[in-house]
């Protein structure tokens, strides 16, 4: 069983920041690229970043400048620092995690944290 936890999200003003953060738990062998998605009322969800296990970043155009993404491979933690936000940036942030839960797997799945809402007022 593996879980991933959200927390950070909340209310900020526009030109704030918010810092989110996720844990990945359980039965974790190894796990290849962290990163996060939105989804805003009416929308996809849409990638935000990702980085890989040996730190490799990619983000949304939108996003680029203001949001960096980091991870801590030792304790299975993904965090993604959100400056200058805008009201655009108003969506649930879902964490995602690129796994293998034992040696013998050959392949990744990805698992998906349970969302937490950030909402950036004007």
């Amino acid at each position: 069983q593996v879980q991933l936890v959200e927390s950070g999200g909340g209310l900020v003003q526009a030109g704030g920041s918010l810092r989110l953060s996720c844990v990945a738990s359980g039965s974790i062998f190894s796990i290849n690229v962290m990163g996060w998605y939105r989804q805003a009322p009416g929308k996809q969800r849409e990638l935000v970043a990702t980085i890989t296990s040996n730190g490799n970043t990619n983000y949304q155009d939108s996003v680029k400048g203001r949001f960096t993404i980091s991870r801590d491979n030792a304790k299975n933690t993904v965090a993604l620092q959100m400056n200058s936000l805008e009201p655009e940036d108003t969506a649930v942030y879902y964490c995602i995690a690129d796994l293998r839960q034992a040696v013998w797997q050959p392949n990744w799945s990805r698992y998906w944290g349970q969302g937490t809402q950030v909402t950036v007022s004007s």
